[in-house]
C-alpha cells in the first residue's frame, strides 16, 4: 500500500495541492514584501514551478483577453492579422531567453540562483500585469476618451511594478548589490541579443542545409528518371 501511494500522481496528492496553494499565495506576499519575499522564495524554497507556470498562463491569457475585449478607443486590434500563438510566443520567448542569458552570466560571476530560481522569480515578478490589466479591460469599456488618462496610468503602473519586482528578484536570488544587479540586468539584455543572433544563425544554416539536400535529391531524381 505504501509503494502504491508513492506512485500516486501528484494531482491526486493532497500534500502537493497544499504546497501548490501555499506557493501560489506566496506570490502575493512578494508583491508587497519583495525583499523578504524573493529571499525566502529561493533560500527557503517557498516558490514552485507549478505556481510560476500558473502565473505565466494567466499572463498569456490576460494578453489575449486584452486584445479581444479592450475598448477600441484605447486599443485598436485587427484580428485578421493577429495570431494567438504568435502573441503568446512574443511574451514567452523573451522571458525564456532573458532567464537563459541571466543564468549564463550570473553562473560565471558568483550568482547564487539556479535556472529554476530565476524562472520562478521572473514569473512571480510579472504578477502585477494580470492583476492590473484584467480590471483595466472592464474599465476601458465604461470610461470615455477624456478619462483615458486613468487607463494609461494604471497600464504603465503594471509594467513599472513588474520591472521593479524583477530587479529586486534578481538582487535577492543572486545575493547581489544594487549596482551589480543593474549591471547584470543590462548584461542579460545584451546576452539576449547574442542568443537571438546565434539562434537565427543556426536556423539559417539548417535552412541552407535542407535546401542543399532537397536540391541534391531533385538533381539525382532528374538524372536517374
Amino acid at each position: 500500500m505504501t509503494a502504491m501511494s508513492r506512485k500516486r500522481p501528484a494531482i491526486l496528492d493532497k500534500q502537493w495541492w497544499s504546497r501548490y496553494g501555499a506557493s501560489l499565495r506566496f506570490a502575493f506576499y512578494c508583491l508587497l514584501h519583495p525583499f523578504d519575499g524573493y529571499w525566502d522564495l529561493t533560500h527557503e524554497k517557498r516558490g514552485s514551478m507549478a505556481a510560476a507556470n500558473t502565473i505565466m498562463f494567466f499572463v498569456l491569457l490576460t494578453r489575449i483577453l486584452t486584445l479581444e475585449f479592450t475598448n477600441f478607443q484605447f486599443m485598436s486590434v485587427n484580428w485578421e492579422y493577429v495570431n494567438v500563438f504568435q502573441e503568446c510566443l512574443s511574451l514567452l520567448l523573451p522571458l525564456i531567453v532573458f532567464v537563459t542569458a541571466n543564468w549564463c552570466w550570473t553562473t560565471l560571476f558568483d550568482g547564487k540562483g539556479t535556472f529554476k530560481d530565476i524562472y520562478v522569480g521572473m514569473c512571480y515578478s510579472i504578477l502585477p500585469y494580470p492583476l492590473i490589466q484584467l480590471p483595466l479591460i472592464l474599465l476601458s469599456n465604461v470610461i470615455t476618451t477624456e478619462e483615458g488618462a486613468f487607463y494609461y496610468v494604471f497600464a504603465a503602473l503594471s509594467l513599472i511594478w513588474a520591472v521593479y519586482l524583477i530587479v529586486i528578484a534578481m538582487m535577492e536570488i543572486h545575493d547581489y548589490s544594487v549596482g551589480k544587479t543593474f549591471l547584470f540586468t543590462i548584461m542579460s539584455l545584451f546576452g539576449m541579443l547574442i542568443i537571438i543572433f546565434l539562434l537565427l544563425l543556426f536556423l539559417s544554416l539548417i535552412s541552407d542545409a535542407i535546401s542543399y539536400f532537397v536540391s541534391l535529391y531533385r538533381e539525382i531524381v532528374f538524372r536517374l528518371f
